[in-house]
């Protein structure tokens, strides 16, 4: 399993004061020196935090995996083509949330997806992830688009109020981790995983192939230095 790094959160900061610093681009650089397998942004439509700029400087600094999470609009889609990163990941996208909330609502958008979005985004050689809530609906006409990944939207396990309803989410991550297996999509997972709640994650949810961390590992980040802590990440995902 791979450690892919959310590298938004830099550019929030930076935006906060507008100087041009810290520099989502080499905070990516170090994430890859100290390990991680790809970085991973978020380009959304009101440019809060990512900006066009930096989707093509990282198209040319990052050596592993790039996955472009986006909202599945003609716009992004135009822009995914002329990057060409290895993956993207299809989210939903609201404007008035703070961060992605849950998984895309698949009965909503599948007759778009089958008939606009996934064969645009065939035309070239990119990966297409879901980002989904571990439904077996949803995974089942992810199944039928032909995806290649879902990454599984962990949020409500990371949230979950006690432990009870914390292995209930488990079970049913677990579960949608192997049908979708089943079905030979790769599994991926995140949102709201931390250094506390990563390990009973992975010793829980069989076939993960990547994780991606943001949030929670910038934070960290602040006290113990980004190179540190994605070794720190990476020794909880191999021990």
């Amino acid at each position: 399993m791979r450690l892919l790094v959310n590298i938004d959160h830099v550019a929030t900061l930076r935006n906060a004061r507008g100087e041009g610093y810290p520099n989502p681009v080499d905070a990516a650089k170090i994430c890859e020196q100290h390990g991680a397998s790809g970085i991973v942004f978020h380009l959304r439509g009101d440019r809060r935090h990512i900006k066009d700029e930096d989707v093509f400087a990282l198209k040319d600094a990052v050596t592993g995996t790039l996955d472009f999470e986006m909202a599945a609009t003609d716009e992004m889609i135009q822009i995914l083509a002329k990057v060409q990163p290895h993956l993207c990941t299809l989210v939903p996208e609201g404007r008035l949330e703070l961060t992605t909330e849950g998984g895309l609502n698949m009965k909503a958008v599948f007759e778009d997806f089958k008939s606009r979005v996934f064969p645009a985004i065939r035309k070239h050689p990119i990966e297409i992830s879901l980002f989904l809530d571990p439904n077996p609906e949803d995974i089942e006409l992810a199944h039928q688009l032909g995806t290649d990944a879902i990454e599984l939207h962990t949020g409500n396990y990371a949230n979950a109020a006690d432990d009870t309803l914390r292995k209930a989410e488990l079970d049913r991550l677990a579960k949608a981790a192997e049908l979708a297996h089943g079905f030979g999509i790769k599994v991926n997972g995140g949102h709201g995983l931390n250094q506390q709640n990563l390990k009973p994650f992975i010793d829980a949810v069989p076939h993960l192939n990547e994780v991606s961390i943001g949030h929670a590992l910038i934070s960290d980040a602040i006290f113990d230095g980004l190179g540190k802590t994605v070794e720190n990440y990476i020794k909880i995902i191999e021990r």
